[in-house]
């Protein structure tokens, strides 16, 4: 298979890359600077778009850009360069995904499509929910859906915060957790939704070569309450989660981002991996989080 990537310099897409190359596929990536190499293409949303000889002869396109909702508090010019960094470049790869009758396009979403969830676990077949992530993500999957063409299988890649080793949500919260101030963020009962980055990779890779279309969670079966993956995360570092940072206080530093990203309950379930028989390498934050301490 011959997989175009979008966003390959990435935390996923550097790993999803590595994993297409080891099973044999061949990937070239899709860069917004010059191109530097043979495998590379540079392109451009708002400028010339995506080269047609990019395209050629591929299969799918997996598209994984967007600048980090987590990066910094979210200020009117923060929330608009996350929209402009979603919505433009997929509308953009998405016409030229149809342009060039690739049949396949696999575009990043994220469970920030359902809002607060509450104690309900939801899967692909629940509707968006409330919140600016909410909104953000309809458009995003709406910029996909609405411009790859009648005759293209798109995937919309709901995916959960991903625990690496490097970069992502844990990077964050390490250096937090080393000092001892980790804990529960608010009632820690609130729901936590996440998926290991091996399982987030292997998931892109099941996907690419089976017919599922449409939304699919990309989120472990075993979402924890906040406070639990707390605990599990110190006992993972050898460090105290004694302390408690009330509701209020996070949202005075982290504003709407904190309430949306911590303080809402997300409980989320991978009903379509599930049912098409994908395996999780880590369905337990603890599997996750050993794997993350190496």
């Amino acid at each position: 298979m011959r997989v175009a990537v979008a966003g390959s310099q990435g935390l996923i897409g550097s790993a999803v890359v590595s994993a297409l190359r080891d099973s044999g596929h061949t990937v070239v990536r899709l860069v917004r600077r010059e191109a530097l190499s043979d495998d590379e293409f540079s392109w451009e949303p708002e400028t010339f778009g995506v080269p047609a000889e990019s395209l050629e002869g591929v299969d799918a396109v997996v598209s994984l850009g967007g600048v980090g909702v987590g990066n910094q508090r979210w200020t009117g010019r923060f929330k608009q360069e996350l929209r402009d960094s979603r919505i433009t470049p997929t509308e953009v790869l998405a016409e030229a995904v149809a342009r060039a009758g690739v049949p396949t396009f696999l575009s990043a979403s994220a469970t920030g499509f359902y809002g607060n969830t509450g104690e309900h676990e939801a899967t692909e077949t629940d509707p968006s929910g409330e919140g600016f992530l909410a909104d953000l993500v309809t458009d995003w999957e709406r910029a996909a859906t609405a411009n790859a063409g009648d005759d293209t299988r798109v995937v919309l890649l709901r995916t959960a915060p991903v625990l690496s080793r490097r970069g992502g949500l844990l990077s964050r919260l390490k250096p937090v957790f080393w000092l001892g101030l980790g804990g529960a963020i608010g009632s820690g009962d609130q729901y936590f939704s996440w998926i290991s980055l091996p399982d987030e990779v292997g998931a892109i890779a099941f996907l690419l070569e089976s017919s599922i279309s449409g939304p699919v969670n990309l989120a472990s079966p075993g979402a924890v309450p906040f406070g639990e993956f707390a605990d599990v995360l110190g006992h993972s570092m050898h460090r105290p989660t004694v302390l408690k940072v009330p509701g209020f206080a996070a949202k005075a530093v982290g504003g709407e981002m904190a309430e949306e990203m911590i303080l809402f309950s997300q409980r989320v379930a991978p009903g379509v991996l599930t049912d098409h028989g994908f395996d999780f390498r880590h369905p337990r934050i603890d599997a996750a989080l050993e794997y993350v301490r190496g």
